[in-house]
């Protein structure tokens, strides 16, 4: 294909609102630098990140839940996932799914019209296991709220499905974040999972996931949703806030709380974990200042691990599952990118089950 010089791109120009996302007709198309490829973007999905970026909800200055309206205690010196400054302007965007349309220097030119779907973490090329070298696609470098976006050539995954673009963008963020808190809390046919928020990206995630590790799994979501989160495979699904979930619970045994919600009903989860279980977190999206009484954790002999940065298998395993069908995409809606003020508002409001997607 003829590749032009300029696209149009959601720009964002700094932390605050929705207004700091401006939409261009002429932002210059990248070009790929050595080992990295070109990709024509055909659909990029939503997640938290990206709104927590923009609004700098990561800076410790803040302690409410999420806003998508930015925040007046924002501190300079940590507002992205890695606790450090963040450059503008920036496209963000994670989720992409598209096709390679041209290769940097060091990239074979065979790799030309593969449709791919994007890893999110950038990795040290010689250290790719180090955490503390790590990057994310839409974050430290330009992501795919665009017509067209670079991207390290081994962060873009070969995918062959028959899926939709739209479809296949539902998938980078929500369930490699699923799959790594599932990998991270080692669940198994034996545990019992109990996940709140199981309507969300990640939270739908969870329950493929877990249920395809074998696990059992109660999820937790407003009752308008029951139906959706049990197509998704869940055992059970109580109440979002059940008023004494221990008795909605009944005999379940919960071995892991996967959770992104925290929020105040925090405290309550953890109660139900059974001696020796575990708690696996990467999200909070219900607020990050949490109440933790020690006894409960030490004379419970629970394992608590956060999860951010997965391991390098876990997205190549991810890419294999859907390519074998055994985890399937949750497209709530797509919308322009044009209209991504629009789709982060409905993103944010949570009414939502699954993931939204926007298309350039």
């Amino acid at each position: 294909m003829t590749i032009p010089t300029t696209m149009t791109a959601m720009v964002t120009m700094g932390h605050g609102g929705l207004e700091k996302m401006e939409l261009h007709h002429d932002w210059p198309v990248p070009k790929p630098a050595p080992g990295e490829v070109l990709v024509r973007v055909g659909a990029c999905g939503l997640n938290n990140t990206d709104v927590n970026t923009r609004v700098g909800w990561y800076s410790k200055a803040v302690t409410q839940a999420t806003s998508g309206d930015g925040f007046d205690t924002i501190s300079d010196e940590d507002p992205s996932w890695s606790a450090a400054p963040i450059g503008f302007p920036r496209i963000q965007g994670a989720d992409v799914c598209g096709q390679i349309v041209a290769v940097g220097a060091g990239v074979d030119a065979a790799r030309i019209g593969q449709r791919i779907i994007g890893d999110t973490w950038l990795r040290d090329a010689d250290d790719p296991g180090d955490i503390n070298k790590t990057g994310y696609f839409g974050s430290e470098r330009d992501g795919g709220f665009a017509q067209f976006t670079t991207m390290p050539s081994v962060n873009a995954i070969a995918i062959t499905s028959t899926l939709t673009d739209a479809e296949l963008a539902t998938f980078s963020c929500s369930s490699s974040t699923a799959e790594g808190m599932l990998a991270r809390a080692g669940v198994t046919a034996a545990d019992t999972v109990l996940v709140p928020g199981a309507s969300g990206g990640v939270g739908s995630a969870l329950v493929q996931l877990a249920k395809r590790r074998g696990a059992r799994v109660i999820a937790l979501a407003s009752e308008a949703k029951h139906a959706d989160v049990l197509a998704l495979g869940a055992d059970r699904v109580l109440p979002r806030a059940p008023e004494n979930l221990r008795a909605a619970l009944g005999d379940e045994k919960i071995t892991v709380l996967a959770d992104v919600v925290g929020g105040d009903d925090w405290p309550t989860l953890l109660e139900v974990i059974e001696r020796g279980g575990r708690l696996t977190t990467s999200g909070a999206i219900a607020g990050p200042i949490v109440a933790l009484d020690l006894r409960t954790l030490y004379l419970r002999d629970l394992t608590f691990t956060g999860s951010t940065v997965i391991a390098p298998q876990v997205f190549q395993n991810l890419v294999r599952y859907i390519e074998a069908g055994e985890i399937r995409p949750t497209l709530a809606a797509t919308y322009p990118l044009a209209e991504l003020h629009a789709a982060q508002t409905a993103f944010i409001l949570k009414k939502h089950t699954g993931n939204i997607v926007v298309v350039p």
